[in-house]
């Protein structure tokens, strides 16, 4: 594209690179991350597919339990089916539409945003077969990894996992009542009758997490080797807050209230593991709002923490998040775009409420505005879709430079559509997974875990800690890409 004036809907962030001009298009990846959710279905695919290459699958889930557990979506390159990651893609998800739904709307993507939650809900009503039973896990990491198949084509074990009164989940069952209270509000305009019906699975699970506490991966042990929770208080607490919003029902105002003395402190990073930051910002946005009048002195602390998070993401707190040399946020080297994500969210979310309600952030090193908030958003989004010191996007299919080989089963074996042999077990690795070439289908929308700290990055299907891209990670994108195209 010349420097010349090029006309183009939507909106545009012109770069200059070198003598060249590049463009990020916001509401291009907007649509790309919400294809990716649909390449990541399980169960029977809908008529209005728009994922071409993935097919059918996983259609028998649940028949050890005799229950119909079909649905969901698998949480990243494997076929499993990891409730607890898939619960907070959801709340993510609901929130988005919470919070930016008319930005959505404006670029045709609502009802695109809806689908994706409602294909989560549906499967999490499936699962939550009695008021204390919960289904939170169906086949399991270690036989899946086994092998390298389509999910189509799969042989693996698909054995279902519950948490119930004797086996408890807190975490699990906390975070599924939070996505389930988040999409009863963003359905509640479209759909007022299946939000009802979510927000009674959303009380109830809250009620089962609250009395009968401890953390999932005890009740569900194949679970905690890759998806091991550190405790289940943030989760009643994230629950609590979305539930309070979409209920307005004191009581949950009054757990809120007696958990404020043990807020969580200040958090270094808001992930599927880690709600404190969720909750935190919540709370803090009804007190600048004044939602709460007479709780302002005791909800304090939960406002204290989240502009502590936000400050140290910004780089003028106390305790400042590490970045690369190229400017991204750095947590850790397995996926460490996952908490970018997550926090670009969540400062996104908080800018616009200061702006609205007339307010500046005080951090430690100075007063910062809204507008400064967003610009700093901007920088992350724009690091992540191509302006990078590698010139890669990293979210796939997105620009002209992405990922090749990302680490995923069904995007690296050719489409069941194009080639119904089956590909078994082992098959699968010999002739796709060490095949130094492109991945046969393209992953849209899927954000990789990313560079290094070095801002480098090794396009390999092995490379899991930076080539995996899973749900988590682009859902709190949503919001942000739908925010960005304005």
């Amino acid at each position: 594209m010349s420097s010349t004036s090029h006309f183009v809907t939507g909106f545009y962030l012109v770069i200059l690179l070198g003598n060249a001009v590049a463009s990020i298009d916001y509401g291009i990846a907007l649509t790309k991350s919400l294809l990716y959710f649909e390449a990541q279905r399980s169960g029977k695919l809908p008529p209005n597919q728009l994922v071409q290459w993935r097919g059918d699958s996983a259609l028998q889930d649940g028949k050890d339990a005799g229950i119909d557990l079909t649905g969901g979506y698998y949480d990243a390159g494997d076929n499993v089916k990891f409730g607890f990651p898939m619960a907070f893609t959801v709340t993510m998800l609901a929130w988005s539409v919470v919070e930016f739904g008319e930005e959505l709307e404006a670029k045709k993507e609502l009802t695109n945003t809806l689908n994706a939650i409602k294909w989560g809900t549906d499967y999490f009503i499936k699962a939550h077969t009695q008021p204390h039973v919960l289904y939170g896990e169906v086949g399991d990491g270690n036989s899946d990894h086994q092998c390298w198949e389509r999910p189509e084509d799969m042989t693996t074990p698909r054995n279902s996992y519950k948490v119930d009164e004797q086996h408890p989940g807190s975490d699990l069952v906390g975070e599924t009542a939070a996505a389930f209270a988040a999409a009863a509000i963003a359905f509640n305009k479209s759909d007022s009758n299946y939000s009802s019906q979510l927000l009674i699975h959303a009380k109830e699970l809250f009620d089962f997490a609250k009395k009968f506490q401890g953390q999932y991966q005890t009740s569900i042990s194949v679970a905690g080797q890759f998806y091991s929770s550190t405790g289940y208080e943030d989760e009643l607490l994230w629950a609590a807050t979305w539930l309070l919003k979409a209920t307005q029902d004191k009581t949950y105002l009054d757990y809120i209230n007696d958990q404020a003395t043990s807020s969580g402190g200040t958090r270094s990073m808001f992930s599927w593991d880690d709600k404190y930051v969720g909750a935190q910002v919540l709370i803090a946005k009804n007190l600048l709002e004044k939602k709460f009048p007479w709780n302002e002195s005791s909800l304090s602390q939960y406002k204290k923490n989240a502009e502590e998070f936000i400050c140290n993401c910004i780089q003028k707190g106390n305790n400042n998040i590490k970045k690369t040399n190229g400017g991204l946020l750095w947590w850790q080297p397995w996926n460490n775009l996952q908490y970018v994500t997550a926090a670009t969210f969540v400062i996104t979310s908080y800018a616009d409420t200061l702006f609205a309600t007339k307010n500046s952030l005080q951090c430690a090193t100075g007063t910062v505005e809204s507008s400064n908030l967003i610009t700093f958003v901007k920088s992350q989004v724009d690091y992540i879709l191509g302006e990078n010191p590698k010139k890669m996007s990293y979210m796939v299919g997105f620009g002209t430079n992405y990922p090749q080989k990302i680490h995923h089963r069904g995007a690296s074996i050719v489409s069941i559509k194009k080639d119904r042999t089956t590909v078994s077990c082992s098959e699968g690795f010999s002739l796709w997974f060490y095949k130094n070439a492109p991945n046969p289908n393209i992953l849209d929308g899927a954000i990789v875990g990313g560079p290094d700290i070095s801002d480098n990055y090794n396009d390999s299907r092995s490379n899991f800690q930076q080539a995996e891209a899973a749900t988590a990670n682009t859902a709190p994108l949503v919001g942000v890409l739908a925010r960005l195209t304005e």
